[in-house]
C-alpha cells in the first residue's frame, strides 16, 4: 500500500516544486536566481549591492517661543520745566514733586519657525508716558491707552522672515524694527539652526539700557520700526563680522495713514546700514543713513524732505564698555523765518556718549550717559521761526542736554533693580531780548527702575 501511495503522489510533488521555482521573484538586495525550466536546480549569482540611505538632518530645531519684558519706575519729579518743553520726553507736563509708580514699556512677543526657511514674528507693545491723559471721550493724548485710561497693547511687529534668500542674506516683509538703532531680533540660545542674518551691533542693544532711556536718535523721534521690506545680510556668513541692512518703508510706523495721504502712496523712506565687528568683536562700528521725501510743495512752502547720517562706535567687553553715537540730519525747507519771511533748511546735530561696566560680576554694575542736541545749527538768534516739517516732535528753538547715571543690581535671571537720576535741560537759542524768549530750565527726576524679562 505504501508503494502504491508513493507512486501516486511523487509525480504531483515534483510538478508543484518545479512550478514554484519558476515563479519566485528575485527581490532587491537578495541573491539573483537563475532557473532551468526542466529542473528544480537553482544556481545562485552574485549578490546585488544596495546604496546606503542618507541619514535625516537633525541639526535644525524649530523655535517656538513666547517671550516678553517690562520696565517701569517709582519716580519722583524733583523739578519740572515751567513751560513744559520737550514734548518727546516722558516727563513733559508732569508737575513738580509728583511721584508715582509707572510702567514705561510692556512687550509680549511670539516667534515661530514655520520651516527652516521661514520664521514669523509677532510683537505687542504698550508704552505709556507719565503724562498720559484723555481729552473728552474720544481723543487720546501722549500715550498708549484707551479712552477710559486703561493701558492697551498695539501691534509693533508682525513680519515674515525668509532665511538665506541667498547665502548670508535674509528677506523680511511686514512691520519690523528699522536699522536706525535696533531690529528687535531676540537672542536665541541653544538653537543654532534658528539664527538669522540680522545684526547685533546696533546702538540700542550695545548701550544695553533701553529700560533707562532711548538712544539719542530714538529720543528725537527717528523711526524705530516701520512697515515695509528689508534685506538683512552679512558679507561673510561664516563669521558674521561685516554686514548690511537695506530697507524701504512707509515711514508710518504703526499708524494707519489715510489712502489720500501723499506720504502713503507716493513717497517712501529708504534706510541703509553698514555694520562691522573688529578686533575679536570688541570694536563695533555702525554707519547709518536714511532719506524721505515728504508731501509736495504749496504756494508758500517748497517741497520738503529729511535725511540723516549717523556713526556709532563702541568698545565692548564683560568688564567695561563705552560708546559714541553722532548724527547730523537735514530738514529741507523745514522752517520758516518769520522775521525775513523766508523758508529755509534746518540742520540738526546730536551727540551721545555713554559708559557701562561691572563692579561685582553678575551682580552689580553701573552706567552713565550724556547727550547734546542742537535742533537748528544755523539759528539766527534775533529772529523767530515757525515749523513746516512733520518730523516727530521737532522744535528748532531749544538746545537740549540729557544726563543719566545709576547702578544696576542684578538678581536671578533677567531681573534688574536700577536706582538712577534722569536730567533734561533746555536752553533757548534766541537772545533774551528777542520776542518769545523763554529762560533756561530743566527737568530732574529721581527713579528706582525695575526691569524683568522672560522667555529669552
Amino acid at each position: 500500500m505504501f508503494t502504491k501511495l508513493f507512486s501516486a503522489f511523487a509525480p504531483v510533488c515534483l510538478m508543484i516544486v518545479s512550478a514554484s521555482a519558476q515563479t519566485v521573484p528575485a527581490s532587491a538586495g537578495s541573491p539573483k536566481a537563475t532557473l532551468k525550466k526542466d529542473s528544480v536546480i537553482v544556481r545562485v549569482a552574485e549578490t546585488k549591492k544596495t546604496e546606503p540611505q542618507a541619514s535625516a538632518d537633525t541639526t535644525w530645531k524649530p523655535l517656538r517661543r513666547l517671550w516678553g519684558y517690562g520696565f517701569g519706575d517709582l519716580y519722583y519729579d524733583a523739578h519740572a520745566d515751567k513751560t513744559n518743553r520737550g514734548p518727546e520726553n516722558n516727563y513733559n507736563g508732569v508737575p513738580a514733586y509728583r511721584n508715582a509708580f509707572q510702567f514705561r514699556r510692556l512687550y509680549l512677543g511670539y516667534d515661530y519657525d514655520i520651516t527652516p526657511k521661514y520664521r514669523a514674528e509677532v510683537l505687542l507693545a504698550s508704552e505709556p508716558s507719565a503724562n498720559t491723559g484723555t481729552n473728552g471721550t474720544t481723543a487720546i493724548q501722549n500715550g498708549d491707552n484707551l479712552v477710559d485710561n486703561k493701558m492697551a497693547f498695539w501691534i509693533k511687529n508682525f513680519n515674515l522672515r525668509v532665511r538665506d534668500l541667498w547665502t548670508g542674506t535674509d528677506l523680511v516683509i511686514g512691520e519690523m524694527g528699522t536699522p536706525s538703532f535696533t531690529l528687535n531680533e531676540p537672542a536665541v540660545k541653544d538653537l543654532p539652526g534658528s539664527a538669522t542674518n540680522a545684526p547685533t551691533t546696533l546702538s540700542e542693544a550695545t548701550w544695553g539700557y533701553r529700560s533707562i532711556e532711548k538712544t539719542i536718535t530714538d529720543f528725537h523721534k527717528n523711526n524705530s520700526f516701520d512697515l515695509g521690506l528689508a534685506l538683512q545680510g552679512s558679507f561673510n556668513p561664516a563669521t558674521k563680522t561685516l554686514g548690511y541692512v537695506v530697507m524701504v518703508g512707509n515711514s508710518s510706523q504703526a499708524n494707519l495713514l489715510s489712502a489720500t495721504n501723499d506720504n502713503t502712496g507716493f513717497y517712501k523712506i529708504v534706510y541703509g546700514d553698514l555694520w562691522g565687528k573688529f578686533f575679536n568683536k570688541h570694536l563695533l562700528i555702525d554707519f547709518y543713513a536714511d532719506y524721505l521725501k515728504t508731501a509736495g510743495s504749496t504756494a508758500t512752502i517748497p517741497e520738503q524732505s529729511h535725511n540723516m547720517f549717523k556713526l556709532f562706535v563702541a568698545y565692548v567687553s564683560p568688564v567695561f564698555s563705552g560708546g559714541v553715537e553722532a548724527y547730523t540730519q537735514r530738514l529741507t525747507n523745514g522752517v520758516t523765518d518769520t522775521t525775513t519771511k523766508r523758508v529755509t533748511n534746518a540742520t540738526v546735530n546730536g551727540l551721545s556718549v555713554w559708559v557701562r561696566g561691572s563692579i561685582i560680576k553678575g551682580r552689580l554694575g553701573y552706567f552713565a550717559r550724556w547727550d547734546g542736541y542742537n535742533p537748528f545749527t544755523n539759528y539766527i538768534r534775533t529772529d523767530t521761526y515757525t515749523m513746516n516739517t512733520n518730523y516727530g516732535s521737532y522744535n528748532p528753538n531749544y538746545k537740549e542736554k540729557f544726563i543719566t547715571a545709576g547702578l544696576d543690581f542684578t538678581t536671578a535671571g533677567n531681573i534688574h533693580f536700577m536706582p538712577n537720576i534722569w536730567y533734561l535741560g533746555f536752553k533757548d537759542q534766541k537772545y533774551a531780548t528777542t520776542a518769545g524768549y523763554v529762560g533756561n530750565d530743566h527737568i530732574l527726576v529721581f527713579r528706582s527702575t525695575v526691569y524683568f524679562a522672560f522667555g529669552k
